[in-house]
């Protein structure tokens, strides 16, 4: 078996091109990790299977399948739920920081999901008294201006918001929050392991594991058409109490005994 890698260092707008040279190698399925890839792969063809490792939002309402149980459509895979979870992810921030009252949202608004999230952030928002600051990350060169504008805008806490940019430059926004002491929750393992203080969120090296499962199927045949869009089932809470002793913030005991993991 032979996997060809393409990588766009999000930067969006290469996305289509990455996609369409798939395609014309002829590979067998092509897998995507977020909604835009995902889109961009549907541009590039409409016969080849494409197998979604976990969209954040509703690949319904995103077009990519016609329903979960019958995607009818080459496309399938997992959906994320990064929509829903934003709100608990609010709800633990306030945990953490109990004087919350204004948090800066990091996100990229013109992915599919952004719409989806913000909604639910909104009720939860409303819910906890805490006011939010939306800021714009549409390119690399944003992640620094976003936490100046946090930061200007007084605000106590940071959620981030699933975004390729955001999560390919992971290292650089922990560094920043840091640099900030802003205490910042994130969607991913991946940002604590770079030094963010508190991820919640699905388990992407689950996603993935259960995307090759569907490689597998349509490689022996199954049509994505027929296999059903699988939605996550295990969900991880990572603190990094390094990160938080360096704020110093003390993290409540009844978080720390419910976490996946906790570095040290």
């Amino acid at each position: 078996m032979v996997i060809e890698w393409r990588y766009a260092e999000g930067k969006l707008d290469r996305l289509r091109e990455l996609a369409a040279e798939l395609v014309r190698l002829q590979v067998d399925v092509l897998v995507t990790a977020a909604p835009s890839s995902t889109r961009a792969a549907m541009e590039a063809t409409a016969t080849l299977p494409i197998v979604m490792a976990g969209i954040g939002g509703d690949p319904v309402a995103a077009g990519f399948v016609a329903s979960l149980a019958q995607p009818s459509g080459n496309v399938t895979g997992l959906t994320a739920l990064v929509q829903e979870l934003s709100g608990k992810q609010l709800e633990l921030l306030k945990e953490i920081v109990p004087r919350l009252s204004h948090v800066a949202v990091l996100g990229t608004s013109t992915l599919p999901v952004y719409a989806q999230v913000l909604k639910e952030l909104e009720r939860a928002a409303r819910a906890l008294g805490v006011q939010l600051q939306y800021l714009d990350v549409r390119g690399p060169k944003d992640v620094e201006r976003v936490f100046q504008a946090a930061s200007k805008g007084r605000a106590d806490a940071v959620l981030v918001l699933a975004s390729p940019i955001l999560e390919s430059h992971r290292t650089q926004v922990a560094d920043l929050a840091a640099q900030h002491r802003l205490p910042a929750i994130y969607p991913f393992s991946e940002f604590a392991e770079a030094g963010g203080l508190v991820t919640y969120g699905v388990s992407v090296a689950e996603l993935y594991r259960r995307a090759a499962t569907y490689v597998d199927k349509i490689l022996k045949g199954a049509k994505p058409g027929d296999l059903p869009v699988e939605q996550p089932t295990k969900f991880e809470l990572v603190i990094n109490l390094k990160t938080a002793k360096a704020l110093g913030i003390t993290i409540p005991p009844s978080l720390l005994v419910f976490a996946d993991e906790v570095i040290q």
